[in-house]
């Protein structure tokens, strides 16, 4: 069976996200059945990390405000998480289900495939976007 998107509802939490008005820094994007529908949203991006459960695989958009003492700024990133007991047919859907994702989720610096916790420590993905951000003027700090 063919994997859908609820285009309205998944357009709706990333716009969240992406909305400086809110306190919104995170969403997930997990399957109904054969459907991706919002699987959660909130603040704290540990709340993100403790949906990645061995079993899950989902996609996360989640907001990381990076930047250094001249300026800083707001970074997307897309996260897609495959846990470590999810089966080989599932693993190799994901990959053409992320292309549904994209047509919702279009604005990120940058993009992880992760299947082990660690790679999903905020020090770690912010680094990595930090790297994507371009100038970094941390060198010219007293």
């Amino acid at each position: 069976m063919a994997t859908k998107i609820d285009k309205e509802a998944c357009r709706e939490a990333y716009n969240l996200v992406r909305d400086d008005n809110t306190d919104v820094n995170w969403a997930s994007f997990v399957y109904d059945g054969s459907t991706i529908v919002p699987g959660g949203q909130g603040t704290e991006y540990e709340e993100f990390k403790n949906q990645c459960t061995d079993d899950a695989r989902l996609f996360g958009f989640v907001r990381i405000t990076t930047g250094d003492a001249m300026s800083k700024r707001a970074k997307f990133t897309l996260i897609t998480w495959i846990g470590e007991n999810v089966s080989g047919l599932q693993r190799a859907k994901i990959s053409t289900d992320k292309t549904l994702v994209k047509d919702i989720v279009q604005n990120f610096a940058k993009e992880f495939m992760v299947s082990d916790r660690r790679e999903l420590e905020e020090a770690y993905i912010r680094a990595e976007l930090k790297k994507a951000g371009g100038a970094n003027y941390d060198a010219q700090v007293e």
